[in-house]
């Protein structure tokens, strides 16, 4: 990883739109600060697109979706994206795996989800169910950190071993071990959503993109792009994840997220006033 000072000017003028993690990317020790906040805004006021991708459930994707000073949304890890269109004034969701399951198929899948999720407990002393579990649509999340003591990693890595034994996919975000039904992740999701809202294909144009991220549930999203930033905090995962991003900012969390926001922003208004 590179110090973000190392992001080349050119390629910086040239984004066209950034995709952010949530959980301790955006925040910082589990709040939205105005410094954060305000990022998303300068994004929004410089017309880039700004998307939200992250493992948070879908009843607080549908309020990002709606409040937030963003494009859309992509939640659950990959599992839907929502978006608000403002000339119908509707909140427009898209399932990846549910659309056409029927409503025994759902409900059974969640049953066994259920099922999974009290194993888990069981055998994983420590663990609870996250907090928004009851807001979610696709998945469970285990929570090791955020409203529990904190657990060491081999219990963190015993949590996804159990999920992938049951037939999950699983992930472990900052904060959560996520586990889903499906081969969907960020990325795949991610790439379905800026392909069926705006047309545009992310594998030819990845690199008027950046993500920005902090865990081991973004590592697709830092192989694939090629300015991909961690944030400093990044540095906890090192060696957990199979992709690093290409650079690192100097501060942690939100304010971090605001660095990169700085560098972009200050790159497209000289443009503008080049041009």
């Amino acid at each position: 990883m590179r110090p973000l000072s190392e992001f080349a000017p050119a390629a910086r003028a040239g984004i066209r739109g950034v995709f952010l993690d949530i959980d301790d990317t955006l925040t910082t020790r589990g709040r939205l600060t105005a410094v954060a906040y305000l990022a998303l805004e300068k994004l929004k006021r410089q017309g880039l697109l700004v998307i939200p991708v992250t493992g948070r459930p879908a009843g607080w994707c549908d309020h990002i979706a709606r409040m937030w000073p963003v494009d859309g949304v992509v939640g659950e890890n990959g599992a839907f994206y929502f978006t608000y269109d403002t000339v119908q004034n509707k909140l427009l969701k898209r399932f990846v795996s549910q659309e056409n399951a029927g409503g025994e198929e759902r409900a059974a899948r969640k049953g066994r989800l259920a099922e999974i999720a009290a194993h888990i407990l069981h055998e994983v002393p420590g663990t609870a169910l996250a907090s928004d579990q009851g807001y979610r649509e696709a998945g469970i999340a285990i929570d090791f950190c955020e409203d529990v003591p904190p657990l060491p990693r081999a219990a963190v890595e015993r949590i996804a071993t159990l999920m992938r034994e049951a037939g999950l996919t699983a992930k472990i975000s900052s904060i959560h071990v996520n586990g889903w039904f499906g081969d969907y992740d960020k990325l795949s999701t991610t790439r379905l959503f800026m392909r069926e809202r705006f047309g545009i294909d992310l594998d030819s144009a990845k690199d008027a993109f950046v993500f920005v991220g902090d865990s081991p549930n973004d590592a697709p999203m830092f192989g694939y792009f090629p300015y991909a930033v961690g944030v400093a905090n990044v540095r906890d995962f090192i060696g957990t994840m199979p992709a690093l991003p290409a650079f690192v900012t100097g501060k942690d969390c939100g304010e971090g997220f605001a660095e990169v926001v700085k560098i972009l922003t200050e790159a497209r208004s000289g443009r503008q006033n080049m041009g």
